[in-house]
């Protein structure tokens, strides 16, 4: 970030007091989020100052959206407003349509359409949202670890030719964590033979869109958007 801002502080996501210090040194009244933090942070709380984990005893789950909203209300709190993530990044959102030379078969639109249906089930509970489906069965669903891992785990169990599916959740807050896909998720469904990547249209971010067409392309899978 240093070759694109004139100041670049670091902090770990638990450090609540340093970060808020920083902001308001700053005069900074609006912020964005960007990027994912592990949530398995949580498990381990290294780093977390005594405020973030008087703060965390104050959910009932440590799912991720209770997480990031509080978040959220200590930064409105503090008089620093969390804006909307995708005013910046309209162009990387993709409509409905397949991306590259390569067209799902029947089969796979099944799979499409069935993990469609399971990842928006798993977003209202605010499981994850990513599933793995090979011959309408769910492989993996996505939870703390994380949509690569997932692939990883769905895609053994599948052997080869799974489909991934990854959606925004029902009720999608867009100040924090948007469907983001990229390079690495299509090498990692290369290297476990997973072959067709679907995306909720017009709520994902596709990271480097030319080179991940042109990826697909080149290794014979399956890029689509679609709208359900």
């Amino acid at each position: 970030m240093k070759k694109y801002c004139s100041k670049v502080y670091s902090c770990h996501p638990g450090e609540i007091n340093k970060i808020e210090k920083i902001l308001k040194d700053e005069e900074i009244k609006q912020a964005t989020f960007l990027g994912k933090v592990n949530k398995s942070v949580l498990l381990k709380l290294y780093k977390f100052d005594s405020r973030a984990i008087e703060l965390l005893k104050t959910v009932k789950r440590l799912n991720d959206d209770e997480v990031m909203l509080l978040i959220v209300q200590e930064f409105e709190k503090a008089g620093i407003t969390v804006l909307d993530q995708t005013i910046f990044i309209k162009n990387l959102m993709i409509p409905a349509g397949v991306l590259g030379k390569h067209k799902p078969t029947e089969a796979q639109m099944e799979d499409v359409k069935y993990g469609f249906w399971l990842a928006k089930e798993m977003g209202k509970v605010d499981v994850g949202q990513s599933v793995v489906i090979k011959d309408k069965m769910a492989m993996a669903v996505e939870a703390i670890e994380g949509t690569d891992k997932c692939i990883i785990r769905g895609s053994k169990l599948a052997k080869r030719g799974a489909s991934v599916i990854k959606v925004a959740k029902p009720k999608q807050d867009k100040r924090f964590d948007i469907p983001t896909v990229g390079l690495r998720t299509l090498r990692t469904m290369r290297k476990h033979k997973a072959n067709l990547l679907a995306v909720e249209a017009n709520e994902t971010i596709i990271v480097d869109q030319e080179k991940v067409i042109e990826y697909a392309d080149r290794h014979k899978m399956v890029l689509m958007a679609v709208s359900l």
